[in-house]
Order: C-alpha cells, then sequence, then structure tokens
C-alpha cells in the first residue's frame, strides 16, 4: 500500500438535513461522518466525489467547492502506520435519492441539523460541522 492515500468526501444538505454515514468499516467504525472514500487513479476529483456518494449512499449530487481539508494518521502499538489518509471535503448539491447504506457504510440518512450534536461523529467531522452550522453542534462532544 502506497501512503498516504486521497480522499474525498461530500457535505450535503437538503431541507435542512445533511447526509451522513455510519461507518462500517476501520478506521472510525461505528462513528457517523461526511460520506466519501479513495480516488481511484486517474479520477478528476469531481467525478470522484460524486461517484463515492452515489456508491455510499445512493444518493446523487454535483460537487461543489472545496470546503474542508483534513489529515488522518493512526498508527498501530508499535507505532507503524496503519492508515494515512489526506482528505478533501467538498460541498455538493444535492440532485435526487434516497439515502441506503452501500459500500462500507453500516447505515446512511438524513440527520436534521439540530441532532447533530446528539450523535457519535467522527471526531473530524465534528470539527467541520461546528464550523459550518456552530447553532447546531459544539466543537467538542455534546
Amino acid at each position: 500500500m502506497h501512503w498516504p492515500q486521497l480522499g474525498v468526501g461530500a457535505v450535503v444538505c437538503h431541507r435542512d438535513k445533511i447526509l451522513l454515514v455510519l461507518r462500517g468499516k476501520p478506521p472510525s467504525i461505528n462513528q457517523w461522518a461526511i460520506p466519501g472514500g479513495k480516488i481511484a487513479a486517474g479520477e478528476p476529483l469531481a467525478a470522484a466525489v460524486e461517484r463515492e456518494i452515489l456508491e455510499e449512499t445512493g444518493i446523487a449530487i454535483r460537487a461543489g467547492e472545496l470546503a474542508w481539508h483534513f489529515e488522518f494518521i493512526e498508527r498501530d502499538g508499535d507505532g507503524a502506520v496503519r492508515y494515512h489518509y489526506v482528505v478533501l471535503d467538498f460541498f455538493a448539491e444535492y440532485l435526487h435519492g434516497e439515502p441506503r447504506a452501500g459500500d462500507d457504510a453500516a447505515d446512511a440518512r438524513w440527520v436534521p441539523l439540530d441532532e447533530l450534536d446528539h450523535l457519535e461523529l467522527n471526531p473530524t467531522t465534528r470539527i467541520l460541522l461546528a464550523q459550518l452550522y456552530p447553532q447546531y453542534i459544539a466543537a467538542e462532544g455534546g
């Protein structure tokens, strides 16, 4: 495996709700997060975002501007790298579809913005959403 791996995600809002997935596999298993995944070699960013969201949630989107970027590095007990991702999250426009869990998601749903603070969110997702929607969610667990 080559390090780091490049991933993409999408912030998709529709009718005062945001599209989130419950991660079904490590890293971040059993945590709610922005949907997304890995970019394939030669795949343009916008195409990767649109493909990943459709595969993971069944929702068709149009990728927009960059919303957020972060780096995630997880090491094992001996210090060896288990995961190293550089992730680019984009704003996206909802086009059509109903959420359904696909790919490595255990669940996918539209979450009302006023319920965000009550979910077990991935820490990076929590920081992003707290910046975008500070009236609904604190940067640290609520």
